[in-house]
């Protein structure tokens, strides 16, 4: 199985900031149907990605009250959001499972 980035944190540099988040689902994995899952690419989203793409695009709040929503920046939450919506286009595209990580 192919799996484009995983949920740890393997980072080297500087430590991510704490972010608010509200996101909550249950349901963490989505697939597209006909693709069975031994052969299922996944693209792994993080928790304040989902959050970014529920304050932009589902509640329609403007970059800066999401940004202070999350209390992050305002160019944080624009790569963030960049990130996100990045990952989600070539998942609906390419036909790959999405992944919501559950770890802050």
């Amino acid at each position: 199985m192919f799996q484009k980035k995983d949920c740890k944190k393997n980072r080297v540099g500087r430590q991510e900031k704490s972010r608010k988040i509200i996101f909550q689902n249950e349901k963490l994995f989505f697939k597209p149907q006909g693709v069975s899952l031994s052969e299922l690419k996944i693209i792994f989203l993080k928790r304040d990605e989902v959050e970014a793409l529920r304050l932009k695009d589902v509640l329609y709040l403007n970059q800066e009250e999401s940004a202070l929503k999350m209390g992050i920046s305002q160019s944080t939450f624009a790569r963030i959001l960049a990130s996100a919506r990045k990952k989600v286009s070539e998942a609906l595209i390419k036909s790959y499972g999405i992944k919501i990580c559950n770890k802050k």
